[in-house]
């Protein structure tokens, strides 16, 4: 029924504002920080109608943390301002593999991220590239999003969490800066019911921050 009537979301698009906004705070999470600038790269319908639709406020939400049906969306690039984050905007006019493709790029000092997120309708999305690395996230299946520092081990002490917890690993994505630097780990899970797990992924030495989308 939901997929049919849409999300809860502040309008006028499910596909252009409600998927924007939770691409934006996905991205967010990835990067488990504000950055100090966006490159947000917007792609054939999400470039035409960006303006007009809400995209560029509902990214830029997200980004700030919030939901699809959040009443502060209208004033986020201001928001955005005031916290010291430049936003800036580039519609291009290649095709894309999607027509509603959006490619943001963070910064803040050293640390760069790349993320490719796309709005299929509905509100749902697909993450499709992260940091050049060609991945596939529809975001439908529950997903813990764990950005930390990569050391030796980390991996091991991740899993067997989820491992104690009897929580099973469908798909497993890991990524890196540079050696030594922040990596990024994607696991998609088969359970939705996971209990206190986000706090004791947290707890874990090294860890920055720590994602649980379902």
């Amino acid at each position: 029924m939901f997929d049919i009537i849409g999300p809860i979301m502040i309008g006028p698009s499910s596909s252009h504002t409600a998927g924007a906004a939770r691409i934006g705070k996905i991205v967010r999470n990835i990067f488990g920080e504000r950055p100090d600038k966006v490159e947000i790269e917007l792609y054939e319908s999400f470039a035409k109608t960006f303006r007009g639709h809400g995209t560029d406020i509902a990214l830029v939400g997200g980004l700030l943390g919030m939901d699809p049906d959040d009443s502060r969306l209208a004033d986020s690039l201001n928001m955005a301002r005031q916290q010291g984050t430049e936003i800036l905007f580039f519609p291009r006019e290649e095709k894309a593999e999607h027509p509603n493709l959006v490619k943001m790029k963070l910064y803040k000092g050293d640390r760069k991220l790349s993320v490719t997120g796309i709005s299929i309708g509905g509100g749902s999305i697909q993450i499709s590239e992260l940091n050049g690395f060609k991945i596939s996230l529809s975001m439908g299946t529950p997903t813990f999003i764990v950005v930390h520092q990569d050391i030796s081990g980390m991996i091991a002490k991740i899993t067997s969490i989820l491992s104690e917890s009897n929580i099973n690993i469908g798909t497993m994505t890991v990524t890196r800066e540079s050696k030594g630097e922040k990596a990024i780990m994607i696991m998609e899970v088969d359970q939705s019911d996971i209990g206190n797990i986000t706090k004791r992924l947290r707890e874990v030495p090294h860890v920055y921050n720590v994602g649980f989308f379902d």
